[in-house]
């Protein structure tokens, strides 16, 4: 697997997509369950017409973390560092959960990067206050959405593909051990730094999301001028996984519109 020597440590990352012309290209980010293993679904999608980079976070996969690292603060700048490696100006960004983090946090560091910005079932982590909270109080009700015991498929997924399920925990148990207190969705970009994006950028949730509901998502999205909201039914935190015909579709769709705007 190829590696890209980037910030002190070694990111290991995959390519796919077109072997000619230059199509634009998508990079995917995955959340604190996956790594780069995690986009299985939307690779044979999207690699017919862009050229597709999947990639474990520091800390993830065999992106090992150096030790007393800066963890996710460096997710962003290691971000850039992989685009840069690879030669990659301008890309779109396709963030799940976690990953979120990384794509908001590049977006309004580096915009002119940024061709889209899909945030799938995350808030980017936005720090907007009444975000923020109603994450919180949602997590307050809801004990076991909080730290490793949270649920990132529905049950009616479970239930229905109990192969599938297993499947996304033998991929999230390739990750080493992590410190599971260090919070992911707090503390990101607000004000400002989010009226003035101005790429397109959507949300997509799934309806029965037990870690990131539709209302939270809902309220993240009014932060960003223009953004757009999507809610997937019986679909729990995991759309990507769960229903990946409906979000390499919408997904889609979103980025071609992107690409013609």
């Amino acid at each position: 697997m190829p590696k890209a020597s980037v910030n002190g440590i070694d990111i290991d990352y995959q390519e796919y997509g077109p072997e000619d012309g230059n199509p634009e290209a998508i990079i995917f980010a995955h959340g604190a369950g996956g790594n780069l293993l995690s986009w299985f679904q939307q690779i044979p999608y999207f690699s017919i017409n862009y050229r597709c980079v999947t990639f474990s976070h520091r800390g993830f996969g065999h992106s090992y973390d150096i030790g007393d690292g800066p963890g996710m603060e460096a997710f962003p700048g290691d971000l850039e560092a992989l685009m840069d490696f690879l030669n990659i100006e301008k890309a779109h960004l396709v963030a799940q959960s976690m990953g979120g983090r990384t794509a908001l946090g590049f977006a309004v560091i580096s915009p002119n990067r940024v061709l889209s910005l899909t945030l799938a079932d995350t808030t980017g982590a936005m720090g907007e206050e009444d975000v923020e909270m109603a994450l919180s109080e949602w997590r307050q009700i809801h004990p076991d959405t909080r730290g490793i015991g949270f649920r990132a498929l529905s049950d009616d997924f479970r239930t229905r593909k109990p192969e599938m399920s297993n499947l996304y925990l033998q991929i999230s148990r390739t990750n080493p051990v992590r410190d599971t207190s260090v919070p992911i969705l707090f503390g990101g970009p607000k004000g400002d730094k989010l009226i003035n994006l101005e790429m397109p950028v959507l949300f997509i949730v799934g309806e029965d999301d037990l870690l990131t509901p539709p209302h939270v998502l809902n309220l993240a999205s009014r932060h960003i001028p223009g953004a757009s909201l999507i809610c997937v039914p019986g679909c729990g935190h995991s759309v990507y996984f769960e229903k990946p015909d409906v979000f390499n579709f919408e997904v889609g769709r979103f980025i071609s519109a992107a690409s013609c705007s």
